[in-house]
């Protein structure tokens, strides 16, 4: 899940979340009084009473004792000046915790006793009048206690002006102000333990990771390219710390190749100094015996500088191989596909192989269909891809009896064919054989060139049959003989493609 996404649903989360509480809390608040299953300790801070449906009654009857009141007031107000029937009644009004005051001329005649044993009739009259003509159902507010006051004006028994006051504890007020403040911390406790839980979880989500990548970071700039980041999540950080590893990879395979480079660049300096340093010796010693007059006879001469014509020939070989190989290796050799008859290619290659005096003593086979198969290849380089396998097949060849047999095989479900050349010569060792195309690399541990090889017969093989679009491999068995197979593709390539511009020396 993207950052945004999650952003987006824990904002959505902070506003669904608390309105879910709220209205579930309410519900069940609700649902509570409706049934009368909120118990003592919940309904203590409405009076004196044991349960919601208590509370309830006691509102019902105290409606009731003002409604009568005040019916009294208008058609028996001679009552309301009964001392009699106001004790008789201050019982009960004791118990509501409802009080009265008669007030005739602006002047107290009857104050219940529970109500105004803690005021003076001055505070209690100034606390009446503060409310003005049109006062009904205000508060009233005496020695720091709240109640809820409502008159009824009527006319004395004498024709002077009085007025009943019905007074009771403002319960409902003292309610709401608990409830609100109740409400309020429930508010403000729900929105920030949802806002802190979404923001831990989305901060933990976008800092682990962080966290995570700066420590790689650090690994890396240290040296340590071994530290592996594995990012577990999908979002923009984790597919940030996907392109991270992906650069560890490429910045540890880059420093591998560049040391190997180094390295391949040092094992090229001792093997190209190796190899021409035995046919220089030999030609300076030949030189040497011809200038000193050793060479006495003309014979000797002869012999002396045909050395010296083999061993320059070879190191002219070599060179000519380690510039080819190089050209291969930089993709400035050009490469000219052409339409070719492979099969046709291959038999006129063996019968022309066959008037060589190096295979004068070797028997060349060659097995393909009896149709035609065309590929579009490099002539020239195809035909360089076999001299180098057969001159490398034939320098090891150890039997009396040599072969080497050529076959072509055609995989059309891979549109590809398969050229094999195989030999009965002396083998190569499974620790040797993946080693074989490698540059320099000679099956013998000492290096020698007594057979003329450069080690580089191989890896142009190789390169070659890539530029091509094949693969090569070699299968060897110790002792019976070794086989080379590449592969080439039977698709069609623009005549004339090169790998990079031609390189004129």
């Amino acid at each position: 899940m993207s950052i945004r996404k999650k952003l987006l649903l824990s904002y959505i989360a902070m506003i669904v979340v608390p309105i879910v509480v709220f209205a579930g809390t309410g519900a069940i608040l609700v649902s509570l009084v409706i049934n009368n299953q909120i118990g003592p300790a919940t309904v203590g801070i409405l009076g004196d009473v044991k349960s919601m449906k208590e509370f309830r009654a006691n509102l019902v009857q105290l409606s009731e004792w003002e409604g009568g009141l005040k019916f009294i007031a208008e058609h028996e107000p001679q009552r309301l000046e009964d001392e009699s029937y106001l004790r008789e009644i201050e019982e009960t009004l004791t118990t509501l915790e409802m009080a009265i005051v008669v007030e005739k001329n602006a002047a107290p005649v009857y104050v219940s006793p529970w109500f105004g044993s803690g005021y003076t009739s001055n505070e209690l009259m100034q606390a009446l009048h503060e409310g003005g003509e049109g006062w009904n159902d205000n508060e009233l507010e005496l020695g720091g206690n709240l109640y809820s006051a409502d008159k009824k004006e009527f006319i004395a028994q004498d024709g002077s002006d009085a007025t009943l006051y019905v007074i009771q504890e403002d319960r409902i007020s003292d309610t709401a102000r608990w409830l609100f403040f109740a409400v309020l911390a429930f508010v403000v406790l729900v929105v920030a333990g949802t806002n802190g839980f979404l923001t831990f979880l989305v901060s933990r989500s976008i800092i682990k990771p962080l966290h995570q990548l700066k420590a790689a970071a650090e690994e890396i700039k240290d040296g340590n390219l071994d530290y592996e980041l594995a990012p577990r999540k999908k979002d923009e950080i984790g597919k940030v710390g996907e392109s991270f590893e992906e650069m560890r990879l490429r910045l540890k395979a880059s420093i591998q190749a560049e040391l190997q480079a180094e390295e391949n660049r040092k094992q090229l300096l001792a093997n190209i100094s190796h190899d021409l340093k035995t046919p220089i010796t030999a030609i300076i010693a030949c030189t040497e015996g011809l200038r000193d007059g050793i060479a006495s006879s003309e014979e000797k001469r002869q012999q002396y500088i045909g050395m010296i014509y083999g061993k320059a020939t070879h190191m002219d070989g070599l060179i000519e191989e380690l510039f080819l190989y190089s050209k291969l290796d930089l993709k400035r050799l050009p490469f000219y596909f052409e339409e070719l008859d492979l099969n046709a290619f291959l038999e006129a290659y063996v019968k022309e192989l066959g008037h060589h005096p190096q295979y004068q003593n070797v028997q060349l086979t060659y097995e393909g269909p009896a149709h035609a198969v065309l590929v579009e290849a490099d002539r020239e380089k195809l035909g360089r891809i076999l001299n180098n396998i057969t001159s490398n097949s034939v320098k090891h060849l150890d039997k009396a009896e040599k072969t080497i047999h050529f076959s072509l095989q055609e995989h059309q479900q891979n549109q590809e064919v398969e050229i094999t050349v195989s030999d009965n010569g002396r083998g190569i060792g499974k620790e040797a054989l993946p080693l074989i195309f490698d540059r320099f690399y000679r099956t013998d541990a000492s290096r020698s060139t007594d057979t003329g090889g450069s080690g580089l017969g191989l890896a142009i093989v190789k390169q070659m049959v890539e530029a091509h679009g094949g693969m090569v491999e070699a299968r060897s068995v110790q002792g019976e003989g070794t086989s080379i197979h590449f592969t080439l593709i039977t698709g069609t390539k623009e005549k004339g493609e090169r790998h990079d511009e031609a390189i004129d020396h």
